[in-house]
């Protein structure tokens, strides 16, 4: 059965005075039908941060446009293009004054294949239609606590340090790489990439529903006009990338965005 791929990438400012966050969806030159998604959430202050989630992006483009299926693994170029974000973000030290920072979520799609990994605390969610496949594990402080059981899911949530990362790019030790995938790809499998300004206002089973429910424009604008009214004035920068597959004989939510909530239009 043939599937189509719906995609779209958006970000909002939020209550921030600068926006640091990054994302975007590009398709491969001389491959049909691969693409990728990277989003970053710059830190290190006024510019630093927009500068460091700007690296990613570029290098993240650049190798995967010199990608072969033949002669390089998804792993192997995912884990090269965290890495190699984190040296030139680690260089950019000695020509500015800042001190650059970012996190990273790196997806890649192919035939019947998919591939991701991240450092940092921007997630990568796969739901199976409304069911939660795989979620990324936080590289932060709080989430290790959790994980070992010495803080409660509600005590994490929060946690004066829940913002406090353990593995970043542009750290004096080298980035933390989660690496996972799927196989095959099945109509009504999801994709979702955002940062902590989005993720911070959700569960798992009410992202769920908004994925098997709506197409992915629907989606993204769905989720920053709910996190921007529960971050009451107060949140983050905001950035997010849907992927879906759509069996093509089957019609695909008919769903509308809802009513503009004052961000900029999405680009898909």
């Amino acid at each position: 059965m043939a599937i189509k791929v719906e995609t779209c990438a958006a970000k909002h400012q939020g209550d921030r005075v600068e926006q640091q966050d990054r994302v975007a969806i590009f398709g491969h030159p001389a491959q049909p039908g691969a693409l990728m998604a990277v989003l970053a959430d710059g830190m290190g202050g006024h510019t630093g941060g927009a500068m460091a989630a700007e690296q990613v992006l570029f290098k993240a483009k650049q190798n995967f446009e010199h990608f072969s299926h033949g002669s390089e693994t998804p792993e192997h170029l995912i884990t090269s293009i965290i890495q190699d974000s984190h040296t030139v973000i680690k260089l950019s030290r000695f020509t500015s004054e800042q001190d650059p920072h970012s996190t990273a979520v790196v997806f890649m799609l192919q035939k019947q294949r998919a591939d991701w990994g991240h450092c940092g605390d921007s997630r990568f969610y796969h739901f199976r239609g409304d069911q939660l496949v795989y979620r990324s594990p936080d590289h932060s402080l709080v989430a290790e606590l959790e994980r070992k059981g010495r803080l409660t899911k509600a005590e994490a949530e929060v946690h004066p340090h829940r913002n406090v990362l353990l593995s970043c790019l542009g750290d004096e030790r080298e980035p933390r790489v989660s690496l996972g995938g799927v196989s095959p790809l099945v109509g009504g499998d999801s994709f979702l990439m955002c940062s902590d300004g989005v993720w911070a206002y959700f569960d798992d089973d009410e992202l769920g529903s908004v994925l098997a429910t709506q197409n992915a424009r629907a989606a993204c604008q769905t989720l920053i006009s709910r996190a921007r009214e529960r971050a009451r004035g107060q949140g983050d920068n905001l950035s997010i990338a849907v992927i879906r597959l759509v069996d093509e004989n089957t019609d695909a939510p008919r769903t509308e965005p809802p009513p503009d909530a004052g961000f900029p239009s999405l680009n898909e």
